[in-house]
Parts: structure tokens; C-alpha cells; sequence
């Protein structure tokens, strides 16, 4: 485990458990992020969940991000953000994992490389932001309860806060007729 800085109590707890998985630490604004890989990322949310040391009861929230176009390098192009708060230890931390396509995303085809496994065994509340990670990124989780389009009909043709999603959209607006006010009266 590579450190930025090594004074959150949780990542001792970590690093005993999880010594030869490779887990990055940073800090910002006295926020601490672990990255973590993808294929570990379920065990180590449970563990963070489930030990006494952690105890992270509590998913606050979870989201998508794409950093295409971003200035600074990132590892991979898509990352999904986990939000966790311990109760018990009025603690914080956040868990990120990245995940690069393995397709070319401004399509509609289905990525299995943009996929992760469900925390909805572990948080239940997970189901909604779940979905609308997969509605506006297109990444999927694995044995989701019920994995389909939250925010956009069901047939939409790809997922919009992917940042090579156009704009003005893909057909969205050609046949949309704007209404002036004095149509109105």
C-alpha cells in the first residue's frame, strides 16, 4: 500500500488485512481516498463494513466519474466513488476504483470491461445509485437486484455523462419545436 498519508485509523486495519493487494492512499482537503482494484473492491468494502476496527455501517453515497479530457492523468478512464461513514467512530472514508473500457464508448455497446460487482448485498440503499451509475455511464454491476435504467427511458441509446456524449445530444432535439411566449396567449 502506497501513502500519501498514514494517519486515517481505518488504514491500518486495511493494510493488515490487505497487505499484498495493491492499494493506493490519498488525502485531500483532510479527505482520505482508497483506490482500490477492481476485482478486490466487494471484499474490501465488506471488510470495511464488517470489521470492528472499521465498521463503515453506513453507504452515504456512491457516483460515476469520466475523465476524459481531464488535465491531469488519471489510471484508467472511468472510476465509480463509494462513500462510506462509520457511526460508531465518526469516521469517513472514501473508496475509489477505476476501470478502463475495452471498447470504444461513444457507441451503444456493452463494455464487460466497465463492470463491477453489486454492493446492494451490503447496503441495500446502493440499489438507486447503482442504476443511475449504469444509466449515465453504462458501468454494470454484477447480481444488482434490478439493473436497468433509472433517468432515461429504457430503449435511450447511450448513457449521457459519458464526456464523449455530444452536447446538443444524439437526435434529441431535431424535431423539438421551441414555443415562444406569444404562442401562448
Amino acid at each position: 500500500m502506497t501513502s500519501a498519508t498514514a494517519d486515517h485509523p481505518s488504514l491500518a486495519a486495511i493494510k493488515s488485512t490487505f497487505g499484498d493487494v495493491p492499494i493506493t492512499v490519498a488525502e485531500f482537503r483532510a479527505q482520505t481516498t482508497v483506490i482500490v482494484p477492481a476485482d478486490k473492491c466487494h471484499e474490501i468494502l465488506r471488510f470495511l463494513r464488517d470489521d470492528p476496527r472499521c465498521d463503515y455501517n453506513v453507504l452515504i453515497d456512491l457516483g460515476g466519474v469520466d475523465y476524459l479530457g481531464y488535465p491531469v492523468a488519471q489510471p484508467a478512464r472511468f472510476s465509480v466513488v463509494y462513500h462510506l461513514l462509520s457511526h460508531r467512530f465518526n469516521l469517513r472514508i472514501r473508496v475509489k476504483v477505476y476501470l478502463d473500457p475495452s471498447v470504444e464508448t461513444s457507441g451503444i455497446a456493452v463494455d464487460p470491461a466497465l463492470s463491477l460487482d453489486t454492493v446492494t448485498d451490503l447496503w441495500p440503499g446502493a440499489e438507486w445509485a447503482e442504476r443511475e451509475v449504469y444509466d449515465m455511464f453504462g458501468i454494470r454491476f454484477q447480481d444488482h437486484p434490478d439493473l436497468r435504467r433509472i433517468l432515461m427511458w429504457k430503449d435511450f441509446p447511450a448513457h449521457p455523462l459519458r464526456k464523449d456524449y455530444p452536447l446538443r445530444g444524439r437526435g434529441e432535439r431535431e424535431h423539438y419545436q421551441s414555443i415562444s411566449r406569444a404562442a401562448n396567449h
